[in-house]
């Protein structure tokens, strides 16, 4: 969920950049209204809540909604430039925050800092994630795939960091048609052909053995096949599983998704949308989408085999793709319980 069309940073990539907003209003999700609203979310199932912005930490009330969640009985990820990280990691850590998102633009940290237009950013990400790993909070590298990046050389600085793990977020230049503004625009830092970004996507598999990378690779490989023009194996599930909540409350299927469902006070009267759709290559809904895959499949045998239609049971249990979700379900399963219990015990406070 975005709290804020608000952003210090200066990323030539983002459409929420300072630069590009100047003399426009500030806004800022009404935190009472969000927070009256968690009932309704608990009760329709929603587990994790993720505050991203802008950047969420520009929001006076950041804090508060996040306790809010934890102590609803879900899980608050926040995504930040890291630049108030340091001021707020001891108040982050006392809300209940469950993992921190921190964006990270090369390998080269000089490179980071210019392209966020934050200079001293870098030692502010240091303090701030040595003071939330210290009480046993994951903290992952949230990476833009642009011409910064050189995937195979990150692990010397995510080490440095300090961070946990990595996830990628995959270029996009064309506008969303929802109020988000993560898109590139005109920035040729993500422009790519199709083999640069096919290229870049082998890369970041690779890259999963060198460093804990959160991008199952069978996700991988659909967003080959989708740059490729090819048929993609997973789709998505955002509408019914995984939504986008901005500012003004609003709640759409995505970002890219052109209609809002409406308002976040009447989730529990809004009819899903599962609709097929890969028209986009959002990691965070794409991803999501590949490791729910088998247990959604799963659960539609169990429907089947009720009904005694055996046949159609048995074409959805021996599809590839059912068993490459169930891998990469496995695989990443297994990498998300060394990062977030394995090697963490989580400090009291």
């Amino acid at each position: 969920m975005s709290v804020t069309n608000y952003c210090n940073a200066d990323c030539d990539f983002c459409g929420f950049r300072k630069s590009l907003n100047q003399g426009e209003k500030r806004d800022f999700l009404d935190a009472q209204l969000f927070i009256g609203a968690l009932p309704i979310l608990k009760r329709s199932g929603v587990s994790f809540i993720n505050f991203q912005g802008g950047e969420p930490l520009l929001h006076p009330e950041i804090l508060e909604m996040i306790r809010a969640v934890s102590q609803m009985g879900m899980k608050a990820d926040l995504i930040t430039n890291g630049w108030k990280l340091h001021e707020q990691a001891g108040a982050l850590v006392k809300a209940g925050l469950h993992c921190l998102f921190v964006s990270l633009d090369s390998e080269n940290l000089e490179k980071h800092e210019k392209n966020r237009r934050l200079r001293g950013v870098g030692e502010r990400l240091k303090k701030g994630i040595a003071e939330i790993k210290e009480a046993g909070i994951p903290v992952i590298a949230s990476v833009t795939v642009s011409k910064l990046l050189s995937p195979l050389k990150l692990p010397l600085l995510l080490k440095e960091l300090g961070f946990s793990g990595v996830t990628f977020s995959y270029p996009r230049q064309q506008p969303f048609a929802s109020s988000s503004k993560v898109y590139g625009g005109s920035s040729t830092l993500v422009s790519f052909s199709v083999k640069e970004l096919d290229q870049f996507l082998v890369e970041i598999k690779k890259l999963k053995k060198a460093f804990p990378t959160l991008n199952p690779i069978a996700g991988i490989e659909d967003m080959r096949r989708h740059i490729a023009q090819k048929r993609e194996a997973y789709p998505c599930v955002g509408g019914f599983k995984y939504y986008y909540l901005d500012w003004h409350l609003n709640l759409w299927r995505c970002e890219a998704w052109g209609k809002s469902f409406g308002k976040l006070t009447d989730f529990e009267k809004l009819p899903e949308n599962k609709a097929h759709c890969t028209e986009c290559m959002l990691s965070c809904y794409r991803d999501s989408s590949v490791l729910m895959f088998a247990p959604l499949s799963f659960g539609k045998v169990l429907q089947k085999l009720s009904k005694a239609h055996y046949l159609e049971a048995w074409q959805l249990i021996q599809s590839p793709s059912f068993w490459n979700s169930l891998k990469a379900g496995i695989q990443d399963g297994w990498l998300y319980w060394k990062i977030f219990k394995g090697k963490q015990k989580r400090r009291k406070c």
